[in-house]
């Protein structure tokens, strides 16, 4: 029988195609479900639930194939389930060799089903010799009775389903011998047909069963449902009592339907803004129906077109165990957030940029069993992959607790290849080597294989995750682990934002951006910008949050400059916070993101474009490459020991600012260059080693240490929230506890005086005022001990290594 005939009542000719093209979706989706299910089912052999999957899924393709005349496929198929039948029944169990041959069954099957979806014919490639592989893997267990794999196989009942689980119709049929898969799959194809009887009627149709026996098993379905919550095992059958619920649609028409939804928005956009200039009643309600029901199509839309990341998650699976197998590691894929949804653009966009990061870590992270157990690691490495929603972005890491990303290497190989001078690297930090990986033509690769070592890469994943707006960071700490953070937005066609004017042109700041929004005005904005080593800074709730002006970042005038009125967008970028001050904040709306040309892509300033409600042309403003233009987003944190150093030409003459706090009844100063950042804490987040009081700090132990206890006096404050000056140098911090942060200010000239008390280097006058000056090398060592020895033995290997490097780049 061929695919274009027909010999089951019900199903006309002309309708053959239409089965054909179900048979392929469906077979493809279960082709992927089959790939997770046999690398789960190799990992847990003993799963009943997962070998029942597996087999019931070759079954169902075998029988449907068969139906439709795709005799290939069905021998092919067969042999799979004659091998999972034998499983089934305990007479084999399953191997890394028999898993590899089921798995190449399963891509054979795929590029068959790719063939005939092409060209309407099987695919030519002779599968003989997977065919004997199979059938030779099938040697029984003595003791066991061989079965013959020539005849066809009967599927026996299913594993009792677990409590909450109720069995469909379909399964009670079979169950009982009274219809197979392919009656049932012929009667479920007549339903996505448009038949809308239940599928027990078409059963009846076909003469597949009689009345009494379909009512029988809806007997058995309700005293089942009647004692469980409704529902089907994971990755069992594809079988439905009724209808789908659900309905496929074209990527292009969803694509099309999005490009008229952001014209829509821009029209509303354009009549509410006309409307609200307008003393007519009647057109403004007219203008607010408007909007609300295009928000609303817009919100509809746009959820048509989003999907849960594990959409491509589901293939990694597989990547790791075949790549495991090759390069003979053992790793543990662990997937958290799987229901995380993005728009179907941009998980096109990551896919394989995604595969390339996994693959890398298999490659290069996570070390061989032998070396592991040297390192008193387990042997299995973990592969860990978290997604998330946070601040309107979709956050995506990857850990791996490999052997880390070796600076000292990554170095080496980068100015042997040339990509940097000695010079240059003599000038980078750890953090910023690490970042080499990601320039063009970078490998650590020594050969080149079919795994990696050609140099295309990581750039790649970067640039691909920067076209659509994201950011790619990498931390890693060399023997323990190697994360790598990706931010993304949920979609890119249509996005919230603030429309903010600058020296008379209109810029649109991405809401997703922005934290907060200030207006500073009169006598208060010309105090409110103080300068920290030639640093314009702005004082926000304790904390010092760097300025940049938009202007200035632009070449639009010579400078910053305050006004009567200062306006402050709290931005984030590669979470640091700074301030960005503009001329006027106009708006926020929703706004349409149009491509640039290629000429304003290359001042990489610029996210995109839009048309505002006015009709003008606005430029969306990349806020992370601002950062990055301003310097605010460094190695370091934004008021960084680092960054106050390479401002120090920029340094006021004069005594150095200091920050004045309380301790006890005593007034302190602190030197403001030694502050890189004031946080508040719950007091009952401190915990104890010995003791020494810590606290956990992005990611790490931060050493405490109080004021009070240093200087000898009673602290004034309750233990509810706790101030503290975070001091950081490297990769170690230190916190000082005070009672209250009072100001920032300069002291008299000349007022200094000495003193002789521990924690205290001297006196001085500020604002009038005697203040004591903090020794802050006795208050860093009071909080660690081994601070200032750690730099200085971090420094002392950092500068070997890099004099080592470029040596033998001379």
């Amino acid at each position: 029988m061929t695919a274009t005939e027909s010999n089951c009542e019900g199903i006309q000719v002309e309708d053959t195609d239409e089965i054909v093209r179900e048979f392929l979706t469906e077979s493809q989706e279960n082709l992927d479900q089959l790939d997770r299910d046999l690398v789960a089912l190799e990992a847990d052999p003993s799963s009943a639930a997962l070998l029942q999957s597996v087999f019931r899924t070759i079954h169902t393709i075998k029988g449907t194939s068969g139906f439709l005349g795709f005799g290939d496929l069905e021998s092919l198929t067969h042999v799979g389930e004659s091998l999972l039948a034998k499983m089934r029944d305990g007479s084999l169990t399953l191997t890394q060799e028999r898993a590899t041959a089921l798995l190449e069954l399963v891509d054979a099957v795929r590029a068959t089903l790719e063939s005939i979806a092409a060209t309407g014919a099987e695919d030519p490639t002779d599968r003989s010799a997977l065919v004997r592989r199979i059938s030779d893997l099938q040697a029984e267990v003595p003791g066991v009775p061989p079965s013959d794999p020539s005849e066809p196989v009967t599927e026996a009942a299913p594993a009792a389903k677990p409590a909450g689980e109720a069995l469909r119709v379909g399964e009670i049929l079979q169950n009982n011998e009274i219809v197979d898969d392919t009656d049932v799959a012929v009667a479920v194809i007549e339903q996505q047909l448009g038949d809308d009887r239940p599928l027990g009627e078409i059963l009846i149709a076909h003469g597949h069963a009689t009345p009494g026996q379909v009512a029988d098993a809806l007997a058995v379905q309700e005293s089942a449902r009647s004692n469980a919550l409704g529902g089907g095992p994971n990755g069992a059958t594809p079988f439905h009592v009724g209808a789908d619920a659900s309905l496929r649609v074209d990527v292009n028409l969803l694509d099309t339907l999005m490009r008229l939804v952001g014209e829509l928005v821009l029209t509303r956009n354009q009549i509410v803004a006309t409307a609200t200039t307008q003393a007519e009643p009647a057109m403004l309600r007219s203008s607010q129906r408007l909007n609300l029901l295009v928000s609303e199509l817009q919100a509809g839309v746009m959820k048509t077109r989003m999907q849960p990341i594990d959409t491509i998650w589901s293939k990694l699976p597989r990547v790791v165990r075949d790549l495991g197998v090759t390069c003979g590691k053992e790793v543990r894929l662990v997937l958290q957030g799987r229901e995380t949804e993005l728009d179907k653009t941009i998980l096109e966009a990551i896919k394989d940029p995604l595969t390339h990061v996994v693959r890398n870590a298999v490659d290069h992270g996570i070390e061989s069993p032998d070396v592991r157990r040297a390192a008193g690691k387990d042997p299995e490495g973990q592969l860990t992959l978290r997604a998330f929603h946070e601040g309107g972005q979709v956050n995506i890491e990857i850990d791996d607790d490999g052997a880390g990303i070796d600076p000292a290497k990554i170095a080496a190989k980068a100015l042997g290849s040339g990509l940097v001078t000695a010079e240059q690297l003599r000038a980078m930090g750890p953090r910023e080597v690490v970042n080499l990986i990601f320039e063009p033509g970078f490998s650590t690769a020594e050969a080149v294989t079919n795994v990696s070592g050609r140099g295309v890469g990581m750039d790649v994943v970067r640039t691909n995750v920067e076209k659509i707006g994201g950011t790619v960071d990498v931390v890693s700490e060399l023997g323990i682990l190697t994360s790598l953070r990706i931010k993304i937005p949920l979609t890119l066609a249509i996005i919230p934002a603030l429309t903010v004017e600058c020296a008379g042109e209109r810029y649109a700041v991405p809401q997703v951006s922005l934290e907060e929004l200030l207006c500073v005005e009169g006598d208060r904005a010309r105090a409110a910008v103080e300068y920290l080593s030639g640093a314009p800074v702005f004082r926000l709730r304790g904390s010092l949050l760097p300025l940049v002006w938009l202007d200035h970042v632009l070449d639009l005038t010579e400078g910053p400059h305050v006004d009567d009125a200062v306006y402050i967008l709290v931005l984030q970028a590669d979470g640091r916070r700074f301030g960005l001050v503009v001329d006027r904040v106009l708006n926020t709306e929703e706004i349409v993101v149009k491509p640039l040309s290629r000429q304003l892509k290359g001042i990489g300033t610029y996210a995109g474009a839009t048309i505002l409600g006015d009709g003008r042309v606005a430029l969306i403003l990349d806020v992370r490459a601002l950062a990055r233009r301003a310097h605010v987003v460094s190695e370091g944190d934004s008021l960084s020991t680092a960054q106050t150093r390479d401002s120090e030409a920029a340094k006021p003459d004069g005594p150095e600012p200091l920050l004045i706090v309380a301790v006890g009844p005593r007034r302190v100063g602190v030197p403001l260059s030694m502050v890189t950042r004031l946080e508040e804490i719950p007091g009952a987040s401190i915990e104890y080693a010995g003791q020494r009081e810590l606290v956990q700090y992005r990611g790490n132990l931060l050493p405490l240490t109080r004021l009070s206890n240093l200087l000898g006096v009673p602290s004034e404050v309750g233990s509810e929230r706790l101030k503290v000056i975070v001091y950081s140098q490297g990769q170690r911090s230190v916190g000082l506890i005070v009672d209250a942060v009072l100001d920032i200010a300069n002291e008299a000239p000349r007022s200094r005086g000495d003193v002789h008390e521990y924690g205290v280097s001297g006196m001085a006058v500020v604002q009038e005022r005697v203040t004591e000056l903090l020794d802050m090398e006795q208050a860093i060592t009071a909080a660690d001990p081994q601070f200032f020895i750690a730099i200085a033995a971090a420094d002392a290997a950092d500068v070997s290594a890099y004099d080592n490097y470029a040596q033998i780049g001379a």
